[in-house]
């Protein structure tokens, strides 16, 4: 028992995740399965009763939380819009019609990938879905390509908060670390394709009529591009919005595309009443409150009144871990049990570059912002509470540690060549990293 009781923050914290995945796995039921870990976390780490439902509570109302709840119930109606009003369909239609099902099955979610909508692959997961219309496609196979192929932007994509969240913390320019993270955004997405797109087997076009006049690509983006121009715009221009709630912007950028397609293609009252009172909207969103509700338990305060992430951070240390292996570690960790980028970004950058020191040469800089970013975004890829990864593995009726099996070797192998990357980018440098 006092072994247990004097466990590791680290090992704990993993523990908690070994819960989820166990839980899961014996009950199917994500959403008992992340309480299961939140309630193991918070009672190993000292919480009493209390002061676990203080904070579970504190992070149901956290404004924050609440700008990503809305925004989240926002999605799933700009997707059902898009649905029944035939977009969604026409759309799928237009890309298979000029590149194959193998390019289409990536393209689609990748083009809603530009979107920082969290939980978008449940926006994307329909248009993989209609794409197999013979159904050649296993489903297990489905869920990891809508999953992957959403989320190479996520490395350099300025609109993600993870990455302006980086470009922060790090000190450097907006075109410095979009060209830095470019490269590895591209292997990413290289290496999806060996590992997942090459298992799709060739389709016939006999399913997909040749029309006259071929839909209009760009006309039904124009939801999507609609997101995107006006919550970039909002971001530069108004700034104080984001500062307000990060989510807040987006949810107006939302909004407009939502009003936009309802210009475009309206829809009667009886089909607004379906989507907006639809139980799928409403499951989905409180799977991921009870998903931030354990996400708070690693932010939070432990009863000595310091920061969980510090304890890791002391853990690593009394192993004698050098100094690379903590870039490598900690935003690891921070991304396995936060499943965001901004979260493990908000965890572990700032301790990463404290280590670093103040004066730190920018080849440095650049070789550590690579190395620790890329180990955190795998860490976040293979999180049992990342989002995306949940809501895929709902649509397309999958379990979870199923479906991380894949990755774990497609993780690996893109870990690979962020350290190379890394490496390279110091010794350009001049520099070592030791």
């Amino acid at each position: 028992m006092s072994l247990l009781l004097d466990a590791p923050v680290v090992v704990r914290v993993l523990a908690s995740l070994g819960m989820i995945l166990a839980v899961n796995a014996l009950t199917r039921r994500l959403a008992v399965a992340v309480g299961a870990g939140t309630l193991t976390l918070a009672l190993w780490c000292g919480h009493r009763p209390a002061a676990i439902v203080r904070i579970a509570w504190g992070s149901v109302v956290d404004p924050v939380n609440l700008g990503l709840l809305g925004a989240f119930f926002l999605i799933i109606w700009l997707s059902s819009q898009m649905s029944a009003s035939g977009v969604l369909r026409e759309l799928v239609a237009a890309v298979r019609l000029r590149v194959s099902q193998r390019a289409s099955l990536a393209i689609l979610p990748a083009l809603i990938g530009m979107l920082p909508m969290p939980g978008g692959a449940a926006f994307s997961a329909p248009l993989v879905d209609d794409l197999d219309r013979a159904r050649t496609v296993a489903p297990m196979l489905k869920t990891r390509i809508n999953y992957w192929f959403r989320h190479p932007w996520e490395y350099f994509w300025p609109l993600y908060p993870g990455v302006l969240l980086a470009i922060e913390v790090s000190g450097l320019a907006v075109w410095q670390f979009m060209g830095l993270q470019l490269p590895v955004a591209l292997a990413f997405t290289g290496l999806g394709v060996w590992f997942l797109l090459r298992r799709v087997p060739h389709a016939s076009d006999d399913a997909w009529p040749h029309p006259e006049h071929p839909p209009r690509l760009l006309r039904l983006l124009s939801p999507t591009l609609a997101v995107v121009v006006v919550y970039g715009g909002l971001l530069i221009g108004v700034p104080a919005l984001a500062r307000a709630n990060r989510y807040l912007p987006l949810a107006i950028g939302i909004l407009a595309a939502m009003l936009l397609l309802q210009f475009q293609r309206p829809l009667r009252r009886g089909e607004w009443r379906r989507i907006v009172l639809s139980g799928k909207a409403l499951s989905l969103t409180l799977l991921v409150a009870v998903i931030r509700i354990y996400g708070a338990f690693i932010e939070t305060h432990l009863p000595d009144g310091t920061l969980l992430v510090a304890h890791m951070r002391a853990d690593l240390a009394a192993w004698g871990l050098p100094l690379v292996a903590t870039v490598m570690v900690l935003p690891f960790i921070s991304g396995l049990v936060t499943g965001l980028a901004v979260g493990f970004v908000g965890a572990s950058f700032p301790i990463v570059f404290s280590l670093l020191g103040a004066d730190a040469p920018t080849a440095q800089v650049l070789a550590t912002t690579a190395l620790a970013y890329g180990f955190g975004h795998i860490g976040m890829m293979l999180s049992p509470v990342h989002v995306c990864l949940v809501v895929t593995n709902e649509h397309f009726q999958t379990r979870l540690v199923p479906s991380l099996h894949t990755l774990f070797g497609l993780g690996a192998a893109v870990l690979a060549v962020v350290c190379l990357y890394s490496f390279l980018v110091a010794w350009l440098g001049g520099l070592v990293l030791a």
